[in-house]
């Protein structure tokens, strides 16, 4: 298979896992309709830090989540009291506890009663704060029921997931004394990891644009050429397909989507450890080849010898001795990356195997003209805001957001993302950006470049600036859109693609290209049936 059918294959698995927004530790998973504010209950849900200390020794930092009811918590660490721990008797506290407190910070179960019960009768018994453990490794919003009213709660409630519970009650059983702190911390209303994976996206088109456009100019003029030499045989001439470029079509674009949904419907119900271990192969395989096919492009004219010198290589035909050459180093590094993905830095290489592959799939992958680019998009508008939004109705959770995170994975999430790590949030995580929030508008922003140079227009005068703008433009909304919302994930398309392609299609209507674009993609040349980038070989 050649590498741009085998792109095209990994392409239509990974593209539309498109996930733009931060995901940091401890994300609350119901919104905030399911838990109206009322009287005595109207606190806002943050996440808590709960940082320990055993026998005076700093210990475990687990994250929960304060109820709507009680004392809201300090932000400050500093503010914030180290408070003795003691487990409740009943566990549960769904009855009042057996000896009184003496301003300890108490430990229940879930149980089967109220969440205001329980801190009333914690409350009641002389407890500081109550650290409710939820069943479920997940963390739930606390709130008040339907008809509970003028609640007089004044201490602090908070759920920490099952995992920390059992840590917490293993260290109790050891007979140590345990303390606890809680505080929780603002989070920056912009973080500068936001900043650096703007640029970042911004700057993989526009290196994929001017490859792309570079290599269909060339080929361009070198079909100039042809035609000059052999213009008496023009008419025995035809089109024997495009060498190395994949080009979509309507029907394809349509049937991406339809793919791309069962694709992920699948990954949902069997998302597991093993399945994202089958992830990493696939993103290694395509970040490799990805890799590769960079250096060798960037290699070729400093050694121009060893990039047009071929061997025959079983399976793989005919291969450059600069491929072979560069191929080991990029297999390595694929597979370090593997091997150490959950250490800290690890999200370099990864991000460096994405780039890499994606500035490759926009060289390989052509839109032939505004027609399918618009169905394309179209398409992937309307299933980014399924798959983040509607998806809920049906799924009980947002079906993008699960795969993007691998909520039911036990791991850090799929790797088709690129993300940096949020530098001055208190929280920690990542921003992450999905491959289709870059690769589909790059489709058609690499698309009006090649116009662009094919109809030698000047930067200004042509498409590609102002449709590079306007990604930039509808990407910095889907970031304001994201803190508006809370980190909660937002479907980048959703701000991208009328952005991008509204001012594609506004412009082409204004200056009278829409035609042309809509239909053949190309200006008009003297030989108009002679598509950019397709060789012509005399009939034998």
């Amino acid at each position: 298979m050649g590498f741009s059918r085998l792109c095209w294959f990994i392409l239509s698995i990974i593209v539309f896992f498109s996930n733009p927004s931060p995901v940091t530790a401890g994300d609350i998973v119901h919104d905030d309709k399911f838990a109206p504010k009322k009287p005595g209950c109207e606190n806002d849900f943050v996440l808590v830090k709960v940082q320990t200390w055993v026998d005076g020794v700093e210990g475990a930092e687990f994250v929960g989540v304060g109820a709507r009811f009680g004392t809201t918590i300090v932000s400050k660490e500093k503010n914030a009291n180290q408070t003795h721990l003691t487990q409740s008797d009943p566990r549960d506290c769904c009855s009042p506890p057996k000896k009184k407190l003496t301003g300890d910070v108490i430990m229940v179960t879930r149980g089967r009663c109220k969440f205001t019960t329980k801190a009333n009768f914690a409350q009641a018994a002389g407890a500081s704060a109550v650290l409710i453990i939820n069943n479920q490794r997940e963390l739930y919003k606390m709130v008040c029921e339907p008809d509970e009213t003028d609640l007089d709660i004044h201490i602090p409630t908070v759920m920490l997931p099952q995992d920390a519970g059992v840590e917490l009650e293993r260290m109790l059983l050891n007979r140590s004394s345990i303390s606890v702190q809680l505080y929780s911390p603002r989070r920056p209303v912009v973080d500068i990891a936001e900043v650096f994976l703007w640029l970042m996206a911004v700057g993989t088109i526009i290196c994929a644009s001017y490859w792309s456009a570079w290599s269909a100019n060339e080929a361009a003029i070198e079909h100039d050429k042809l035609l000059q030499d052999f213009s008496e045989d023009l008419s025995n001439t035809k089109v024997i397909g495009t060498s190395g470029i994949v080009e979509v079509n309507t029907k394809s674009a349509v049937l991406f989507v339809v793919v791309a949904s069962c694709f992920l419907v699948l990954l949902y119900k069997l998302m597991s450890e093993w399945f994202i271990e089958l992830l990493v192969v696939i993103f290694c395989i395509g970040g490799v080849e990805g890799l590769q096919t960079c250096i060798v492009a960037l290699l070729s004219r400093l050694f121009k010898h060893a990039a047009q010198s071929y061997i025959k290589v079983p399976f793989f035909g005919a291969v450059s001795y600069l491929t072979l050459a560069v191929l080991p180093f990029c297999i390595v590094f694929a597979v370090l990356w593997a091997v150490y993905r959950e250490s800290k830095f690890a999200w370099i290489a990864q991000d460096i195997l994405g780039i890499a592959l994606i500035i490759t799939v926009l060289q390989i992958v052509h839109i032939p003209n505004l027609k399918v680019g618009t169905v394309l998009l179209g398409c992937a508008f309307l299933y980014d805001i399924f798959w983040v939004f509607v998806s809920k109705k049906l799924f009980h959770e947002s079906v993008m957001i699960v795969v993007a995170r691998g909520d039911k994975s036990g791991e850090d999430g799929i790797p088709m993302l690129l993300k940096i790590p949020r530098m001055f949030d208190p929280w920690g995580g990542f921003s992450i950006i999905g491959f289709g929030d870059i690769l589909l508008p790059g489709l058609l922003i690499a698309f009006s470049l090649r116009y662009d140079w094919l109809a030698k227009k000047r930067i200004r005068a042509g498409y590609f600036l102002w449709a590079m703008f306007a990604y930039g433009l509808g990407l910095l909304v889907t970031y304001i859109a994201l803190n508006l919302m809370d980190g909660h994930g937002q479907p980048a398309l959703l701000y991208i693609v009328p952005f991008t392609l509204g001012t594609f299609l506004s412009l082409g209507k204004k200056r009278g290209d829409l035609g042309i674009l809509w239909s053949s993609g190309q200006p008009e040349r003297e030989c108009p049936h002679v598509r950019l980038g397709q060789t012509h070989t005399p009939d034998e």
